[in-house]
């Protein structure tokens, strides 16, 4: 579980920073990359990794501005040329629909995959074996959703050794044990799971907002998450300015996360008025309310660990 920045700027590219994409890639879990906004030049950004755009089987788009959606015809048309067989699910607001379908109908794209579009309302909008996805409306100029991706708790390790000493040899019983069976022994005596089987281990929380000014559901969405990433669109010192464009500063950010009670903290979505030098300022407001912050560059990648790692 690993999280990428495509990119990571606000408004307008920058040369130091493309405009808002973030990869979730889960290729461990599951073998696909879930993508969360498509700012214009996303594939290109792609095209500098090692992400292939037929294993993203997800886009969760936060809101309809510009700068998170000019990427998406685009992505969806070139993915058909890359390989893509698999379906796509789009998530977003009211409107999301028609603005796939009119640019994908008006350029005369055809994909050569299935595509399901869902807009969004707000509560659990994703659930299978493994994870769930919760959408909340934030507080921003044009409805702007925040997402959480909740991985379900996994089962604990098996105690092998402890197994072998009992005489359970590996194979197939070992698979029964894991799913919680109970085996009956040669000698009749009976292996009850729970005594082999270590504690569950408890699946790991994103959360991934889109822009917003602070809210209660940005802290809802975020309650003691492994990782929050959260906007910081200005600076600590122009908190009125951040309230009049609907967007939040770097210690607004902070307090967030700290009242949320989060592991880690990554400020993504960065105005192109701060350059490079000022980036660790604002890493350095920050992380004086919220020690484990870190503001996100372009290629940057977190990985998303089990508390025991």
């Amino acid at each position: 579980m690993d999280v990428f920045f495509l990119g990571t700027g606000a408004g307008v590219p920058a040369k130091l920073r493309n405009v808002t994409s973030i990869a979730l890639k889960l290729l461990e879990e599951r073998g696909a990359v879930w993508l969360f906004d498509c700012g214009e030049a996303t594939q290109h950004q792609i095209l500098h990794t090692s992400l292939k755009p037929r294993r993203i089987e997800k886009i969760f788009i936060t809101h309809l501005h510009g700068d998170h959606i000019y990427g998406l015809p685009g992505l969806l048309s070139s993915r058909s040329f890359q390989g893509g067989e698999s379906m796509v699910t789009v998530y977003g607001p009211p409107g999301i629909k028609e603005y796939i379908e009119v640019s994908l109908k008006i350029s005369k794209s055809y994909l050569k995959y299935p595509i399901e579009i869902i807009e969004l309302e707000e509560g659990v909008i994703f659930e299978d074996e493994q994870f769930i996805v919760e959408a909340k409306l934030l507080e921003h100029g044009i409805p702007s959703y925040g997402y959480r991706v909740m991985e379900k708790d996994r089962p604990g390790t098996l105690l092998a050794d402890k197994l072998q000493a009992a005489g359970v040899k590996p194979g197939p019983d070992y698979r029964k044990i894991k799913n919680g069976e109970e085996i009956l022994l040669d000698d009749g005596s009976v292996i009850n799971p729970v005594d082999f089987v270590g504690p569950p281990q408890k699946g790991r929380v994103v959360t991934i907002l889109g822009d917003t000014r602070v809210c209660e559901n940005a802290a809802l969405l975020a309650q003691n998450a492994d990782l929050l990433v959260h906007e910081a669109t200005f600076s600590a010192d122009e908190g009125t300015l951040a309230y009049e464009y609907f967007h939040s500063t770097t210690l607004q950010a902070a307090e967030t996360a700290l009242n949320a009670d989060v592991k880690q903290l990554c400020l993504t979505h960065i105005s192109s008025r701060y350059d490079r030098n000022d980036w660790q300022e604002l890493e350095a407001e920050a992380r004086t309310v919220f020690a484990n912050t870190v503001v996100a560059e372009d290629f940057m990648e977190i990985s998303v660990s089990y508390d025991h790692d």
